[in-house]
């Protein structure tokens, strides 16, 4: 047992819990920077989601906080979306000798775009009356749903990131949903994902059991203890430099 990891995993369940910051975001590049292979950090982060995943599902099931109809029509583009990139990366990135690269330059590029997409969010998100996608209902808005999914389950097959924060963004800005329903929403259909792309991961032998459970062994009470405690303190400035953190993360891997 190596009780760093499990110290690494209560950091990031603290600072996910008490900001809401995504986890892969956080976790995944501190994998690869502290010397776990890229392949192996995102096939394992995926597989680690899947199991934080299902109980937050199992809680907004409960409390009947998830769209149903639109966590079937995201994951019938997200699962494939997935799927295609861990194929093509296996295919393609095996044939070039350059898999890790790919990874590596695909989280670098990736954890900016999360960063910068965050910390927009923060300075620049203002309510405001609702825009012409977000008034059509959701049968009119199949195709583009399950595209999408694919697009952004793609990115995700690749390097672990976005199944919550890009899909919570395009949840915010696209449909009619309320708060509560979008987090449920969100957290269910990625549950489906980083289920099914954290499968297609171990089934070419991307996934370390053992370290994703001692990074679980710390983060459910790190998530517990940060969630907590998120009430008390404010949350802006905590996401600004956590955003600012994944910031540097992401050029670092570049």
């Amino acid at each position: 047992m190596d009780w760093g990891i499990s110290l690494l995993g209560m950091l990031v369940g603290f600072l996910v819990g008490l900001t809401g910051v995504g986890g892969a975001s956080l976790l995944t590049p501190v994998l690869v920077l502290v010397g776990i292979n890229p392949t192996l950090a995102v096939g394992t982060d995926l597989f680690y989601n899947s199991i934080t995943k299902l109980f937050g599902t199992i809680q907004h099931f409960r409390q009947k906080t998830i769209e149903l109809h639109l966590v079937l029509y995201l994951a019938a583009g997200s699962i494939p979306g997935a799927v295609v990139s861990i194929v093509a990366l296996h295919r393609f990135g095996a044939a070039y000798h350059n898999q890790e690269q790919i990874v590596r330059t695909a989280l670098g590029i990736m954890l900016i775009v999360v960063a910068v997409l965050t910390i927009s969010k923060l300075l620049f998100d203002r309510k405001g009356k609702e825009n012409r996608l977000q008034e059509k209902p959701l049968e009119q808005k199949k195709l583009m749903t399950v595209s999408i999914g694919f697009v952004l389950g793609f990115i995700v097959g690749l390097t672990s990131i976005g199944s919550g924060s890009l899909f919570a963004i395009a949840l915010l800005y696209l449909y009619r949903i309320s708060a509560s329903k979008l987090v449920g929403t969100d957290i269910a259909h990625a549950l489906l994902l980083v289920t099914a792309a954290g499968l297609m991961h171990a089934s070419y032998g991307n996934v370390d059991f053992g370290l994703a459970f001692q990074l679980l062994i710390g983060s459910i009470p790190g998530v517990w203890v940060g969630s907590s405690l998120s009430a008390k303190v404010p949350a802006k400035p905590l996401r600004a430099i956590v955003a600012s953190l994944i910031l540097i993360s992401g050029f670092k891997l570049l």
